[in-house]
């Protein structure tokens, strides 16, 4: 990235109207402003922490409010796929882009190409040029959370159709579907009573207080994203051993995978950053469970601690809104999965039981 485009960057505050387009109908670069999640006190209805995280509107309950928010962004495309859509940026975002190198806004059709041409490492070394940049002009409160780890965006191939890799605290920018694991653990106990029946207790995370993103709430047994080139289930040995000091061999042995939950989020503040930053997620979901004597225990800084809980604390705090959103899906799904949540005692199952696999408008693997 050269200084003049560095100085376009720094001279541009992503939430003035300074800009080129200033001159253009307002309604053009008007930007929906986003659902915050709701966090008074009252009691969190299942179906309320799946529209917490699954926040973007659905076409089939709302087209018109769907169609509002999808003809505000500028649609993100690289020049190899000229017709595929891999992201939704907002316009306060793409105008940065306006004049940088390897970079063509089409504010007519509401287009941000990648124009670099080659494979994925010339593409992947445009993106990271342009996002580092924009870390050193302090220009996105977003990427102050920099993280040094490499995403993957698939094109419309899947896997075998890797277009680029972009720094994770960026992707919310770009609009892009991210992936990740996350692990439930869990024990069975004997009760007291005469038939000798099994208790299902969870062992529940408390990230750290001072993490940018969701400090001091409550998390899954284990969590974290899959890098650029990173297999989910070796992602999830990774963050077992370092999140909760989980031994590599007990994780192969006993980790069972239960497949996907997808959402797509509008960012709020908690999630740190500018809100109303748009991002897709896939979650790959894995099961393990635990005997008496295997504790989960910090060995990061990520994670101040964790408590084993009965199934009715865990809901109690979920009601409460003391979870991550999407770390409440991942109890929903695994709630479902295991007979727990039932079309007998929730009556917005079949909604909730859906809404847990969302389809993205975007290339997944």
């Amino acid at each position: 990235m050269d200084a003049l485009s560095l100085a376009k960057i720094r001279n541009l505050s992503p939430f003035d109207s300074s800009d080129p387009t200033a001159d253009q109908p307002e309604e053009h670069l008007q930007e929906v402003p986003p659902a915050p999640i709701d966090n008074t006190p009252k009691p969190r209805t299942n179906l309320d922490l799946i529209n917490d995280c699954d926040s973007f509107p659905q076409y089939t309950s709302d087209p018109s409010l769907y169609l509002k928010h999808v003809n505000t962004y500028y649609l993100l495309r690289v020049a190899a796929h000229p017709d595929t859509t891999l992201g939704y940026i907002l316009p306060s975002v793409a105008k940065v882009f306006r004049g940088l190198p390897h970079w063509e806004l089409d504010d007519a059709d509401r287009i941000l190409t990648l124009t670099v041409e080659g494979g994925q490492e010339a593409r992947s070394a445009a993106v990271v040029a342009t996002t580092a940049a924009m870390r050193a002009t302090n220009h996105f409160a977003v990427l102050k959370g920099w993280r040094n780890e490499l995403y993957p965006v698939y094109g419309p191939g899947g896997k075998q159709d890797l277009l680029f890799s972009i720094e994770r605290a960026a992707s919310p920018l770009f609009g892009v579907v991210t992936y990740g694991v996350h692990m439930t653990a869990f024990t069975r106990e004997k009760t007291q009573g005469a038939r000798g029946e099994e208790e299902l207790r969870i062992w529940v995370g408390r990230r750290a207080r001072n993490k940018q993103t969701y400090g001091g709430m409550l998390d899954n047994t284990v969590a974290g994203g899959i890098a650029t080139g990173e297999i989910p289930f070796e992602s999830l040995v990774r963050e077992a051993a370092e999140e909760a000091s989980l031994p590599d061999a007990l994780v192969r042995e006993k980790g069972r995978a239960c497949g996907v939950i997808t959402y797509f989020s509008i960012r709020g503040e908690q999630a740190g950053g500018e809100t109303g930053l748009l991002q897709p997620e896939c979650q790959y979901v894995y099961d393990l469970e635990l005997d008496g004597n295997t504790v989960p225990k910090p060995s990061d800084d990520e994670v101040e601690g964790f408590h084993l809980w009965s199934v009715n604390e865990v809901k109690e705090a979920m009601r409460r809104g003391e979870f991550k959103p999407n770390c409440a899906l991942v109890l929903l799904d695994f709630f479902v999965r295991h007979g727990i949540l039932t079309e007998e005692n929730e009556k917005d199952y079949v909604e909730i039981a859906s809404r847990l696999h969302r389809r993205f408008e975007f290339p997944t693997p």
